[in-house]
């Protein structure tokens, strides 16, 4: 849905997941006023204990709001001519934000008599019905995580909108998929400043041209009809109506000399994949596509052959977000790396087909030993203050991670580490995450600039027949 606009004064009223979603939600509606239903400072009270996320949201929300009400003035009264939200030492710009309010009285039952006012989400209706009667200068609107209560604000007459701030994209369609298709006239329009040179068994290429612009480093290029596959190096836009970039040809993992752990790519983006996940420049690199198009395998060679073969990482760490597709199946005993074997299906498939043929009984167990050895599985919950050194890291799962997870994992990263997401925006089990405000997505546009990070959109699936026309009809 396209963010409406509303010219003039707002009031906003906040509902409580959406704070419990994004605690600086407070900061981020600029010059207009935002108001607090005593119903939601209730049920962050009820959600404020645990380890969980949503809990330290809680508990975060509360300390802002304890820092609004030390800074309010002495001779004003904060609950009846509100706080600037702008004299927050956070923020310290008083004219670019408007005043938080609290609700302070009841409002006489102006609801359907269907909607009973005891229910928490009816309750924060009422107040915007009564704000809406009070206020006729400013537009009221209810701010909500919650479909079902933005459709009951707009049966009533409210106006009511979904929470846009940490929203990455409109629309998931303009996701930067990391490689770009040259036409068919481009060696024509940009041959004519054209360098090549050959430097340690890679061939690069200097050019100057209108399409550069378009371009981000480590961005892959290809044009079908000459089979022209290469990766921008460089970007040099000092001359911005014609910046120059440097490109360097890309090895061709489709060919079974340059196998990576006994694995071969089956299509271009797997190629490209390869060509990322193995280059000790990129120390990050997220992967997203639809389920069978390799994502997990690809990972899992690229950090075998770089940690056992090429020693440049010590081990290779994987973990994901435990969220059930379905019912939860309780407790699961054990140390933390066998509790988290049920979560970890996929590793185990992939590694079945990294390992070797099922006629050798004795190299079968060997190579179990070894990556047993090598690959070590980790939860998230126990993620926070670490720092990872020397390490291959794999996020898998990752469209059900928040951004502000994604970048508590991110943030592990100690020296030689590199980190590798990868996830499905079209399976997120997540309540609140959409396509659009996935951990993954924000990651892969914010990184999409950064001269050590890769991205790659996987399209094409090469699980089976049966699951690629799965995908394609279901």
């Amino acid at each position: 849905m396209v963010k409406p606009q509303i010219d003039g004064k707002r009031l906003f009223v906040l509902d409580t997941n959406v704070l419990m979603h994004d605690p600086t939600a407070l900061f981020r509606f600029e010059e207009h006023d935002i108001l607090i239903p005593m119903v939601v400072l209730e049920e962050l009270d009820a959600g404020k204990k645990g380890l969980s996320e949503v809990a330290r949201n809680v508990r975060q929300v509360s300390r802002y709001l304890d820092d609004l009400l030390s800074i309010a003035e002495d001779d004003k009264d904060p609950m009846k001519e509100g706080i600037p939200i702008g004299m927050l030492p956070q923020i310290q710009d008083a004219d670019k934000h408007g005043k938080i309010y609290f609700q302070t009285k009841d409002h006489i039952d102006r609801l359907p008599d269907s909607l009973p006012s005891s229910k928490a989400d009816n309750t924060i209706l009422n107040v915007a019905l009564a704000l809406q009667a009070k206020n006729k200068d400013k537009t009221v609107t209810i701010v909500s995580k919650d479909i079902n209560l933005r459709i009951k604000a707009n049966i009533v007459g409210v106006h009511s909108e979904d929470y846009y701030n940490d929203k990455v994209l409109d629309d998931v369609e303009q996701l930067h998929t990391g490689y770009f298709e040259l036409p068919g006239d481009f060696w024509d329009t940009h041959s004519r400043d054209i360098d090549s040179w050959q430097e340690e068994g890679h061939t690069y290429y200097r050019i100057k041209g209108p399409l550069v612009k378009e371009w981000f480093v480590n961005q892959c290029l290809f044009q079908p009809e000459d089979n022209f596959e290469a990766i921008v190096r460089e970007i040099d836009d000092t001359d911005a109506d014609n910046p120059t970039a440097i490109i360097e040809l890309l090895v061709d993992y489709r060919n079974d000399s340059h196998n990576i752990w006994g694995i071969t790519a089956r299509n271009r983006e797997q190629s490209f994949a390869l060509n990322v996940l193995m280059d000790p420049e990129i120390d990050f690199v997220t992967l997203q596509g639809p389920a069978g198009t390799g994502k997990t395998l690809l990972a899992l060679a690229a950090a075998l052959e770089q940690a056992i073969e090429m020693k440049r990482y010590k081990e290779v760490i994987v973990t994901r977000v435990t969220v059930s597709v379905g019912e939860d199946i309780g407790f699961l005993p054990g140390t933390e790396e066998e509790k988290m074997t049920p979560w970890m299906g996929a590793l185990m498939d992939n590694l079945e087909v990294l390992s070797p043929s099922e006629d050798d009984e004795w190299g079968v167990a060997a190579t179990h030993d070894l990556l047993r050895k090598w690959i070590k599985v980790r939860s998230l919950n126990f993620m926070r203050g670490r720092t990872f050194l020397n390490k291959f890291i794999i996020i898998d799962e990752a469209q059900n991670l928040t951004s502000k997870q994604m970048k508590t994992l991110i943030t592990r990263a100690g020296p030689g580490t590199k980190v590798v997401c990868m996830g499905n925006v079209g399976q997120i089990d997540t309540p609140y995450l959409t396509e659009t405000t996935s951990g993954i997505t924000f990651v892969v546009d914010r990184f999409k600039n950064w001269d050590h990070s890769g991205h790659i959109t996987l399209k094409r699936g090469e699980r089976s027949r049966l699951a690629d026309y799965a995908t394609e009809l279901l």
